[in-house]
């Protein structure tokens, strides 16, 4: 096993980097029927005094449905060289295709058998504890300028969901942690 447990505050510490570089993998659904989808946009840090990761999904995401029925959701950080895996999980939708089978990936299962991959470096398990739209009336002032004029052009307005992470993972080797 590649993947071992790890301290939450040390892996939500090393989360945010990554994205920066590497992305992220969300990913929702059984071991048998799961969706994963590439994501730029996730925040981790206490919320309610837990520790909390916040993802945001689109309704036309194939991945939103999956998010909407399961209670668990996971956030994969894979190695920069599967960067290939990142961006056709990012342009292909999973109606269309196994993109899990595609890039060659292992599904594991953690709390709650939210589906997650041997291959990550670092992975997220969430509890959803919360979701809300966002909306264009609740974009204030500061942010209208460069927000309104292109936000949603590409589609709807995003869903947030904000879940207690109740396990982190890491590579054994891996250099986030």
């Amino acid at each position: 096993m590649r993947l071992h447990p790890v301290d939450i505050q040390t892996a939500v510490q090393k989360l945010l980097p990554a994205l920066g570089t590497e992305n992220a993998l969300l990913t929702a659904g059984t071991a048998e029927r799961c969706n994963t989808m590439t994501i730029g946009w996730c925040q981790a840090g206490r919320l309610w005094s837990l520790p909390a990761c916040t993802v945001y999904v689109r309704p036309e995401r194939h991945t939103y449905g999956f998010m909407e029925k399961q209670e668990y959701f996971t956030v994969s950080v894979l190695p920069a060289e599967m960067k290939n895996a990142m961006a056709l999980c990012g342009t292909k939708s999973g109606r269309d295709m196994d993109k899990i089978k595609a890039c060659g990936l292992t599904v594991r299962t953690g709390a709650g058998g939210a589906p997650f991959f041997e291959e990550a470096e670092l992975v997220l398990v969430c509890r959803t504890l919360y979701a809300q739209d966002l909306e264009p009336r609740c974009v204030l002032p500061a942010g209208e300028e460069r927000i309104l004029p292109s936000y949603g052009a590409k589609g709807g307005w995003h869903r947030a969901y904000t879940g207690e992470i109740v396990e982190a993972y890491a590579a054994i080797y891996s250099p986030l942690i």
